[in-house]
């Protein structure tokens, strides 16, 4: 790492190691999951990761939100451009982690937790469906003080843009109404994914703490619609009337506008700026053939970090899009949220 910090992009989030597993149709009627959802892990699901790993094959994958996010911007933009923190164990799956970021040009400052296990994740795939049940473990350890020790306090200063993952809220609020508020008086962006439906329904009073001070939000369809219902949106399935609703929210900084969007798979996506709040932008997407789709776990995370990437290269919201784009197409044809090598142009 650098003396100098020069990152421009801070990226936050729970660290975890994807155990990824396909043809799990049996997995989701024992366990009682959904087929396209994303839940922390009850009581019921800890003997998952133990029968996964004893009975099936399966691919190990650097994953966490923010994390795969993080890799995305980190391969369109510079070297030394992005960096990451949350907190990990200092066990073998934490060393995976690093390797791999180290490989895709993703610098970390990880708080490591002595004698905590590294979070995981059981990805189950079901035709282009992917089920993910988390344990947070050393994850949700993670300490708002780390934000201001001296390998990280010098980071946030140098950054310009900050992205966060909605996972976070769930045991984090406290650092990401920190750093959010940093960027928002600083006059910088903050990025936040809502990332699953249920940050919306059951950690909406956090998310309340963070959305003033949030730039731009990042969401697909499903949490979309969650936002809308637990807020009470008369169009809860209205893309554009529910961007429009949360673009217009007020802001601790009132001067720059706000810019939501919304994914939706293979449909177009949606992106409604508070400048134009009555002019929903509409994205129409590449269509792929089901035969080039290997899996769509990560898909979203790349589309964000295609995005942010773009972003932080000075690129229009179109050709953020675009790189958004272009990073979720490559990602659906790869095992898991990876990004293809040797490196091609996005952007």
């Amino acid at each position: 790492m650098s003396e100098s910090p020069s990152y421009q992009l801070f990226c936050m989030g729970n660290p975890l190691l994807d155990l990824q597993v396909t043809d799990g149709e049996d997995l989701l009627k024992k366990y009682g999951l959904s087929a396209n959802d994303a839940i922390l892990a009850e009581e019921k699901h800890a003997p998952l990761y133990d029968e996964i790993v004893r009975e099936r094959q399966i691919t190990y994958v650097a994953g966490g939100a923010a994390q795969n996010a993080a890799r995305g911007a980190a391969y369109i933009l510079p070297p030394k451009s992005v960096v990451y923190t949350g907190c990990v164990g200092n066990d073998a799956l934490a060393e995976q982690l690093k390797a791999a970021n180290k490989k895709e040009g993703l610098d970390d400052v990880y708080l490591v937790k002595a004698g905590e296990k590294t979070g995981a994740c059981a990805v189950i795939i079901t035709g282009h469906h992917r089920s993910l049940v988390t344990t947070l473990a050393a994850a949700e350890k993670f300490e708002q003080s780390h934000l201001s020790s001296p390998a990280v306090a010098p980071l946030i200063e140098a950054a310009k843009v900050f992205y966060v993952e909605g996972y976070f809220l769930t045991h984090g609020v406290n650092s990401v109404v920190e750093l959010s508020s940093k960027a928002s008086t600083a006059g910088k962006t903050f990025v936040l994914n809502f990332s699953a439906p249920f940050i919306p329904q059951f950690f909406n009073a956090q998310l309340q703490q963070v959305l003033p001070y949030c730039d731009i939000i990042i969401g697909n369809e499903a949490e979309a619609e969650a936002w809308a219902s637990a807020n009470g949106h008369p169009e809860p399935q209205n893309l554009a009337a529910v961007a429009k609703t949360i673009a217009i929210l007020p802001k601790a900084n009132p001067s720059r506008a706000r810019v939501v969007i919304f994914t939706q798979g293979p449909n177009s996506t949606i992106l409604v700026d508070s400048l134009q709040p009555d002019v929903p932008r509409v994205y129409p997407v590449n269509k792929i053939a089901d035969s080039d789709i290997v899996d769509t776990n990560g898909a979203g995370d790349a589309f964000a970090g295609g995005f942010v990437g773009a972003y932080v290269l000075g690129k229009s919201l179109d050709e953020c899009v675009t790189a958004g784009h272009a990073l979720g197409s490559m990602c659906v044809r790869l095992v898991g949220p990876q990004y293809q090598w040797p490196k091609v142009k996005v952007i």
